[in-house]
């Protein structure tokens, strides 16, 4: 099937002809299976009321396609470990982001030169930052554990607020409990999507993002307040102390204005959308959880980006493989390829963010939720290292 002008995503030859998309109990036209199947399922009372996400009775796909993977060209395991080189991409671009600090410490803070500076550089640079601490929560800088939790917290530095410590046990959930209803804290809440199912909503979403990935974790659970994390607190503020005491506020202010911009819109921030968010029409068979039927729920980006994103856009092969390093990921899609190939995928992330703001038919609800499944990483569970790595 080819894709539409206004579609921001590529579907394989093959896909049965697309049909109006349909929710249970949001837009479109229901029937008496969806009443049925929405009372079972045992939803949020305000998603019940108001609009819906997509509900699955299905496993989440990447475990599967992973044993199938692995079954087809076993050789894809040798391709996982750390990268050396990520090291030191991380202390160049923390470097790069001192001395822009530095360039800035007597440039007023409103004015063009500033805010230029922070969106072209300094949000490109912490995002990458951002994509580094989350290669790291994979332990793919350095082989020890402890290494790669301390190396976070370097990588952490020009971002300005200590997050590397806590967003492990976040992420790693996310991992293995890919799309569960208050387990995976990637999902937006049924509040998010009542108030921000609009245009100005999600216009307001995607400039304020990097506040809602902050807070609504916290939201859901907490995690163990550990060393790791008192070490990420104490180190941040020490780094922050200093830049405030040696370069002033003007330089503090740009690594924050830059994790601000770097989380808005710009055209980097679209892969926070596009990995996870169903921008494929679903068929009402599909919408209908009885079924069982899947919808597409991890989509990946090929294009040009991914190289000042440590390769974040292959998110079908990162969840497939999580202990698969950025540099070898595009291998990975290579051997196993015609595992990929039928995949629907985004070509363009500001694309991505136009479509999520201005059409209809994508929006906060458009994520897949499950209710059973998986378990949290961090918490008092009884994981080993080894299953939280596989």
């Amino acid at each position: 099937m080819a894709p539409s002008s206004s579609s921001t995503t590529t579907s394989a030859a093959g896909t049965p002809e697309l049909q109006k998309t349909i929710r249970l109990n949001g837009k479109g036209r229901g029937n008496a299976r969806d009443k049925s199947s929405s009372e079972e399922t045992q939803r949020d009372p305000l998603e019940v009321n108001y609009r819906d996400f997509f509900w699955t009775y299905t496993e989440e796909p990447h475990r599967t396609r992973r044993l199938a993977i692995i079954k087809a060209h076993p050789e894809v395991t040798k391709l996982c470990g750390p990268e050396p080189l990520t090291k030191y991409v991380v202390l160049a671009v923390v470097s790069l982001q001192v001395l822009c600090a530095y360039t800035l410490r007597n440039t007023p803070f409103f004015s063009a030169p500033f805010w230029l500076l922070a969106y072209v550089v300094g949000a490109t640079a912490n995002q990458n930052l951002f994509l580094a601490i989350h290669e790291i929560s994979h332990n793919l800088a350095f082989r020890s554990a402890t290494a790669n939790r301390l190396f976070a917290i370097v990588a952490n530095l020009p971002i300005g607020i200590p997050y590397s410590a806590s967003f492990r046990p976040y992420h790693l959930t996310h991992h293995k409990s890919l799309g569960v209803d208050g387990l995976d804290t990637d999902l937006p809440t049924a509040l998010e999507a009542i108030f921000l199912d609009s245009i100005l909503g999600k216009a307001f979403f995607c400039t304020f993002q990097i506040f809602f990935y902050a807070v609504r974790p916290m939201c859901v659970y907490t995690v163990p307040f550990t060393w790791v994390s008192a070490v990420n607190i104490v180190v941040q503020l020490a780094f922050d102390l200093v830049i405030l005491k040696t370069l002033g506020t003007q330089s503090m202010l740009y690594f924050l204005l830059s994790s601000f911009l770097a989380g808005s819109l710009h055209p980097l921030a679209g892969h926070f959308i596009a990995e996870h968010y169903v921008y494929e029409t679903v068929t009402p068979a599909q919408a209908n959880p009885d079924n069982r039927l899947p919808v597409p729920e991890t989509y990946s980006y090929y294009g040009p980006l991914n190289f000042l994103t440590y390769n974040v856009g292959l998110h079908n092969e990162h969840h497939d493989f999580p202990a698969v390093p950025w540099t070898k990921l595009h291998k990975l899609n290579e051997i196993a390829n015609e595992f990929y190939a039928d995949l629907p995928y985004h070509r363009s992330w500001t694309y991505v963010i136009w479509r999520f703001i201005f059409d209809e038919t994508v929006g906060i609800r458009c994520r897949v939720k499950r209710k059973e499944g998986g378990r949290f990483v961090g918490q008092k569970a009884d994981w080993k290292q080894d299953e939280i790595e596989a």
